[in-house]
C-alpha cells in the first residue's frame, strides 16, 4: 500500500510518497511556501503522483506535518513535527539517539528510545539566531546563494567570533567585522559556528550518539563540522535530510492505516 507525507515547513513545503509492501520511497519533492499552502501542497502532491505514474486513489492515506500543517485539509490527519522527524530518521536510521534539525525559523533536538519513540525534545522557535535564517540573512547581505556561502565557509583558516545573541545585531557585527579587515571566509565560518553554538545551548543534556542532523541547514557543507566541534562528537548528515518530516509522515500514515502503534 502506498501512503503519503507532506511537510509544509516555514520555507518549503516537502512530500514524500512511500510503499509500504516494498519499504521504499517512490518520490519525493519540494515546493517553496507561500500564502496560499494547500493550494502548493496539492500541486507537489499531484506531481509526485504524475512521476510515480499514480492516481490519487492509489494513495491509501495522507499525514500532514510541519509548520503549516493544519492547512492541508486534504490530508487525512496531521502529526507533530517531532514525531514525524523521529520516526523518519529511525526509518533511516535504525540506531539515531539523537536528532539535531535545524530549519529555516526554528531548530530542534531530539532524544530518542529504541525503536524510534521520542524520549525528549527542546525547540527554538523565538529567534532567528539558531535557524536557517540567519544564513539567509548573511546570503542576502553577501549578495550570493547558499551553494557560494558554503564554499566560502569551507576556505576559513580562522573562524570569527560572533558573539551578538540576536539575528539583527550580529548583522551589524558581521558589518563591522568585514569593515575591519576580517576575511569574508572567516565571516561566513563564524556564522555557522554561531549557530551550532546556540543549538548545543538548546540541546543541553538530550546529545547522546549516534547524532543526526536534518533540515535544510544540513546541506550548507560545513555546518555538520560546527555542530561536531561544539558537540564533542561525531554529527552524520541525513540522507536527504530535508525531507525527514515528510518521510516520517509517509511511514506514520502507514502504520495507523495498519493499526499498528
Amino acid at each position: 500500500m502506498i501512503y503519503a507525507g507532506i511537510d509544509a515547513g516555514s520555507r518549503s513545503i516537502k512530500a514524500v510518497l512511500f510503499d509500504t509492501s516494498q519499504n521504499r520511497t517512490l518520490a519525493s519533492g519540494l515546493a517553496d511556501q507561500g500564502v496560499e499552502q494547500e493550494r502548493l501542497a496539492a500541486e507537489l502532491f499531484d506531481k509526485l503522483l504524475r512521476e510515480a505514474g499514480l492516481e490519487r486513489s492509489k494513495i491509501s492515506g495522507v499525514v500532514a506535518t510541519g509548520y503549516g500543517r493544519n492547512a492541508i485539509r486534504f490530508a487525512d490527519t496531521t502529526i507533530t513535527e517531532i514525531t514525524c522527524h523521529a520516526r523518519g530518521v529511525h526509518r533511516l536510521a535504525p540506531d539515531a539517539r539523537t536528532i539535531i534539525e535545524i530549519g529555516g525559523q526554528d531548530s530542534k533536538v531530539i532524544s530518542l528510545e529504541e525503536g524510534g519513540r521520542v524520549r525528549d525534545f527542546s525547540m527554538n522557535d523565538r529567534c532567528a539566531a539558531g535557524t536557517g535564517r540567519f544564513l539567509e540573512m548573511v546570503a542576502l547581505r553577501l549578495d550570493m546563494d547558499w551553494e557560494k556561502l558554503s564554499m566560502l565557509a569551507q576556505q576559513s583558516t580562522k573562524p570569527a567570533i560572533i558573539s551578538n545573541m540576536c539575528v539583527v545585531f550580529a548583522e551589524t557585527e558581521i558589518i563591522g567585522l568585514l569593515a575591519d579587515g576580517k576575511p569574508l571566509p572567516d565571516v561566513v565560518a563564524g556564522v555557522q559556528n554561531s549557530i551550532a553554538t546556540r543549538v548545543a545551548a538548546l540541546a543541553g543534556r538530550f546529545i547522546s550518539p549516534p547524532v543526526f542532523f536534518t533540515g535544510g541547514v544540513a546541506l550548507q557543507s560545513g555546518m555538520a563540522r560546527a555542530l561536531e566541534e561544539v558537540l564533542a562528537c561525531p554529527v552524520r548528515v541525513a540522507p536527504q535530510p530535508q525531507f525527514t518530516g515528510a518521510l516520517g509522515a509517509a511511514v506514520l500514515a502507514g502504520t495507523r492505516g495498519q493499526g499498528k502503534p
